[in-house]
């Protein structure tokens, strides 16, 4: 696999016989260039700006010294691909109207414009001479060195060569183990330029990438997207539901009546005993079938709300229950609804199975955008979330919604389990609920 960077490359053996030394070098010197070239762009328009500032020429001179980092940006982000295989893309957003305006308007409101502005101003007062001393140091004084006996040979005659303008090498000996000496220099060098490649791209990809806008996209579009699955999971349901309602359970109502019918007309003896038995299992069959539509999407809860089907999963519960404060004032988003009204039935479910209460509350309300649920029974407690006790699930569920699930249950009870969905209410909702 080919390494993404120069960081990565540098792990690898090959690095010295590889093009990425090339590479770090080439990224310093243009660097070195683009930074020259920066910095008399910007004195150029600083002077340009205060000389004129008193007459309104001046005001779009000051307006580009604004903007002047923006195609700084744009060539430091095409450079970072001789050291980073990864582009940097551009955090700038389209203006929402065509033309200049609009697009000045934009720019000059983003952060990431200011934020490459002072990119810019580093670059052109700090980081290219850097990138000059770095390539100075770390490329020039070993080529240098390698280069003595060459000198030797040609500038001095065979008789002496200077060093960097500092020692002079009077024989081979010395020329040649000055030679050998910078070669070892370069391959250290080579490694010292990949790092200074790597952490002036590192520096650059932080100040003018996309990278902290590239994950706010990701988690709006994760969160449409959970949105989008949780839509698609409640309308399955309800599909389920409709298709069971209107199909499965007509036809076993449909094969009751007929048994019965056919009891009637038949004769006294086994012949009606069979026909009785069938009959009586299909109205058990009916009836576990309806126990089946109403834990897939109850009737009431589509067309009464949230308090009406808490109320019918409260008097269906063997303890006996209370729903008190249960005020909510219009109806919730479908998959909020769904999403409380299961927790509700699954934690009256847990209270008959296994906390042995023999009474619990089921409250809550609407407040501050958010969706309160308390439901509390006078059980054993000691309930575990990590017991399969059917919480985990309830947990993932309300999570889905950005909401929050919390349980207290002491040994000795009593359970309180405590649920908190954000959702807003709105007469659009109540109409979808109606239309639906």
């Amino acid at each position: 696999m080919d390494p993404r960077n120069v960081w990565q490359a540098m792990t690898r053996p090959g690095f010295l016989l590889s093009w990425w030394p090339w590479r770090s070098v080439a990224y310093l010197v243009s660097g070195v260039v683009a930074g020259v070239f920066v910095l008399l762009s910007l004195l150029l328009l600083a002077v340009a700006g205060g000389a004129l500032a008193i007459v309104l020429v001046g005001l779009p001179l000051l307006g580009a010294l604004a903007l002047a980092g923006l195609p700084v940006a744009r060539v430091e982000r095409l450079r970072l691909r001789m050291v980073e295989a990864q582009p940097a893309s551009d955090p700038h957003r389209e203006p929402g109207a065509p033309g200049l305006r609009p697009w000045l308007i934009v720019r000059l409101r983003e952060r990431a414009t200011w934020r490459e502005l002072g990119y810019a101003l580093l670059f052109a007062g700090l980081l290219w001479p850097v990138d000059a001393l770095v390539v100075t140091v770390a490329l020039l004084i070993p080529v240098s060195l390698v280069a003595t006996p060459v000198l030797m040979a040609t500038v001095g005659a065979g008789q002496e060569a200077k060093v960097l303008k500092q020692w002079t090498v009077t024989d081979w000996p010395a020329a040649f183990g000055c030679s050998v000496g910078g070669l070892v220099l370069l391959a250290l060098g080579a490694y010292g330029l990949g790092v200074a490649a790597g952490a002036r791209a590192g520096l650059t990809r932080l100040l003018i990438s996309a990278r902290d806008v590239e994950l706010g996209e990701r988690v709006v579009e994760l969160a449409r997207s959970r949105v989008r699955l949780v839509d698609a999971f409640e309308a399955e349901r309800r599909r389920i539901e409709r298709d069971l309602h209107d199909g499965a359970q007509q036809r076993l109502v449909a094969l009751s009546v007929t048994l019965g019918l056919a009891r009637l007309d038949a004769p006294p003896g086994p012949l009606a005993e069979q026909l009785a038995k069938a009959q009586e299992q299909a109205g058990r069959a009916l009836e576990e079938l309806r126990e089946l539509i109403h834990g897939i999407h109850p009737q009431v809860l589509t067309d009464y709300g949230l308090q009406a089907a808490v109320t019918d999963a409260a008097d269906r519960a063997a303890a006996l229950v209370d729903v008190t404060g249960l005020d909510v004032p219009g109806r919730l988003p479908r998959a909020v609804e769904s999403a409380a009204y299961f927790v509700v039935c699954e934690a009256l479910a847990n209270v008959d199975r296994h906390s042995g209460a023999s009474r619990a509350e089921v409250g809550g309300g609407h407040r501050d955008g958010r969706l309160f649920l308390e439901v509390r029974d006078d059980g054993r407690g000691g309930a575990d979330a990590g017991r399969g006790s059917g919480l985990t699930g309830l947990a993932d569920r309300v999570s889905v919604l950005d909401g929050r699930l919390s349980l207290s249950s002491p040994p000795g009870g009593p359970t309180l389990l405590r649920v908190e969905i954000p959702c807003e209410l709105s007469q659009s909702t109540d109409r979808a609920h109606r239309s639906a």
